[in-house]
């Protein structure tokens, strides 16, 4: 079972279809719309814009498990990200990143540790899982590593598909 396999609804409900990014670079971030790192979706756009040419999908998972960061509908969340970062990349559904309730696909993240080590529970919002073409979860980084940090730059760009 890989990533692709993964069944999650989009935001706006429906199956997200992760299947159809397999053979594309997937970056999965946690969001929130009321956390000091919410203005990570102005660059998380700009990967999605410049990379979107080249194999790279950026998906937003809404969550609300650190401290209630998250709290609106699905069409607010929607509305939040449209009208204040522009965001055209995919949103799924809200869920759990963490604990008892943990979504299947946070389940296959993560195991994958990060530049630290870390391994296990997701820290904090805008933690980010950079997976492969073939489903293979290449990368881990941190809430605060920037989506144009160099080093999750470098990680993309190995990573997309030839």
């Amino acid at each position: 079972m890989s990533v692709f396999d993964v069944r999650i609804d989009a935001l706006a409900g429906g199956p997200a279809d992760l299947d159809q990014y397999r053979g594309r670079a997937l970056l999965v971030v946690n969001v929130a719309s009321r956390c000091g790192l919410t203005p990570q979706y102005a660059g998380l756009q700009t990967l999605a814009d410049e990379y979107a040419d080249r194999g790279l999908t950026v998906l937003g998972v809404p969550c609300n498990q650190f401290a209630g960061q998250e709290p609106g509908t699905a069409a607010e969340i929607e509305e939040f990200c449209q009208v204040n970062y522009g965001v055209t990349f995919p949103l799924t559904e809200k869920v759990d990143v963490n604990g008892p309730d943990r979504h299947p696909l946070y389940a296959e993240l993560v195991s994958t540790p990060d530049a630290e080590g870390h391994t296990g529970d997701v820290r904090w919002n805008f933690e980010k899982f950079l997976v492969a073409p073939d489903g293979a979860v290449a990368a881990r980084f941190a809430p605060q590593v920037a989506p144009d940090s160099p080093e999750l730059r470098a990680a993309i760009e190995k990573v997309l598909p030839a």
